[in-house]
């Protein structure tokens, strides 16, 4: 579990393809000091776990069913990624609950500076427009931020200097792909009235039902 509060931007340092899988080496001297084998890190809002590591650098598998969700099959060698590690217990929750598993792929349709913060349009595939809602919370490639606009499926997300910084959004162009996990909560409730509905008409269609209506 993750809240989508990026601390360090690694670089891919190789990518070496297994059968339909990819097998990547990330540097990130900060993070790789806290991470061990077998540690799950979010790298782009994918949640990987590392199978190898050393002082500077780790390593994770990316399976062939990560990359149909994903854009991380166009990751290259000095590729830049937003990493995070998992959240602990006893902290904070600074952003909201990710769980680095990514629903669908975005694209950057605008960007346009406004003051002090710049605003990101992401246009979302219409099958996923129904998990977008004004105030709601969003996960982009990785980074836990607040939709301020909606219209249609397109979402728009103010992104401060601090963020800027910290993250790969500077590198985004109109056009660029992007990862997407929205909020598991709303999934959630669609999963259980989905549930309930399919109960209640299973519950109206009595022998005396099926009479009524002539069968």
């Amino acid at each position: 579990m993750f809240t989508g509060i990026i601390e360090e931007v690694g670089t891919i340092q190789s990518v070496q393809r297994q059968g339909g899988g990819i097998r990547f080496r990330v540097l990130a001297p900060r993070y790789t000091l806290e991470l061990k084998v077998n540690d799950s890190v979010s790298m782009n809002g994918a949640c990987h776990t590392v199978v190898w590591r050393s002082n500077d650098a780790f390593e994770v598998e990316s399976v062939e069913e990560t990359l149909k969700k994903t854009m991380l099959g166009s990751l290259q060698t000095g590729s830049r990624v937003n990493l995070e590690l998992p959240m602990r217990l006893n902290e904070r929750l600074g952003g909201h609950l990710v769980l680095g598993h990514v629903d669908t792929v975005g694209t950057i349709i605008s960007i346009e500076s406004r003051g002090n913060s710049t605003m990101y349009s992401i246009e979302i595939p219409e099958k996923f427009r129904k998990y977008i809602i004004p105030v709601g919370s969003i996960a982009i490639d990785g980074v836990s931020l607040t939709i301020a606009e909606i219209e249609n499926n397109v979402a728009r997300v103010s992104i401060i200097p601090h963020t800027l910084e910290n993250t790969i959004f500077p590198l985004y162009k109109v056009g660029t792909k992007v990862n997407l996990e929205f909020d598991l909560i709303g999934k959630y409730i669609e999963r259980m009235m989905n549930e309930t509905g399919a109960k209640d008409k299973k519950s109206r269609m009595t022998e005396l039902y099926l009479q009524e209506q002539g069968f």
